[in-house]
């Protein structure tokens, strides 16, 4: 992790951002908004996952939003791909040694809500980790038992909405539960998460979240809704559907994000509205 760390810092010219964002499918489109950009493939990075899924470009950007420096993670590696609940683990890891103190993890997702259609932006607030899987797992002391009472960074939350509120965007807030996919859900479970208190569906974030909590970074997650649920409409779900619907909301998402991140540093803990 040292040597991509010091890799990082050397390619960085010194800039040392303090928030990171991932970068969900069909959003590598919010790497426009940064100022100067330096654009890294994962490639160069020994130990970062190369996506096979399309809508992930596979890059590290760094630059500014405003005066605030960031590093964007254009794309990240699935637990379905290869079946591994750590595949983000390393990347994750070398944003702590750069650094890094709040992480904003962003995805596309399925409303199990009528009132928060397609193209829609919902704060996640809590999850549900439904696939059963933990990045966890295999870990040795008593650090792999972490906390996720707060995973969600109540400060990194009123920062989001109030960014929302000056942006004058609606920001949707709820519950997101991670299917493991690659397939898309069905209507028998879309109707069991509806039960369960969940408020969107998808296939990422979760095991993202545990792994910045174990190395002590605050969280923010947000979700693109790209569809309904499986069963709320009668057509069918597609990979298509999501890499179309996901700039949509994304644009939305995109503005609260600049506006949270360039003015009011996350990492500071700066919730002014």
């Amino acid at each position: 992790m040292r040597d991509v760390a010091d890799l990082l810092i050397d390619r960085l010219h010194g800039m040392m951002p303090r928030s990171a964002v991932v970068l969900g499918s069909g959003l590598g489109s919010l790497v426009e908004e940064i100022a100067d950009p330096i654009r890294i493939p994962y490639s160069e990075l020994p130990g970062f996952p190369v996506s096979g899924v399309t809508g992930h470009a596979g890059e590290l950007v760094a630059g500014h939003l405003g005066r605030e420096p960031v590093i964007m993670l254009s794309g990240r590696a699935h637990y379905y791909e290869k079946g591994d609940a750590r595949a983000m683990r390393f990347p994750i890891e070398v944003l702590k040694g750069l650094g890094v103190q709040s992480l904003i993890l962003t995805n596309a997702a399925g409303s199990l809500r009528q009132d928060m259609p397609p193209g829609s932006v919902m704060q996640i607030t809590d999850h549900i980790n439904y696939s059963g899987m933990n990045p966890l797992i295999g870990e040795e002391g008593d650090g792999r038992f972490v906390g996720m009472t707060a995973a969600y960074d109540a400060d990194l939350a009123v920062g989001m909405r109030n960014a929302a509120i000056r942006c004058g965007i609606p920001l949707f807030s709820g519950v997101y539960m991670w299917f493991s996919g690659p397939s898309f859900e069905t209507p028998a479970e879309i109707r069991m998460a509806r039960t369960l208190g969940a408020d969107a569906v998808g296939m990422s974030t979760v095991p993202e979240v545990i792994l910045a909590r174990y190395y002590g970074l605050r969280v923010a997650a947000a979700s693109v809704i790209t569809n309904y649920g499986a069963g709320m409409t009668g057509s069918e779900l597609s990979h298509e559907e999501t890499k179309d619907m996901a700039p949509v909301g994304g644009k939305r998402l995109a503005a609260i994000l600049r506006d949270m991140l360039s003015e009011h540093s996350p990492a500071s803990g700066d919730a002014r509205s």
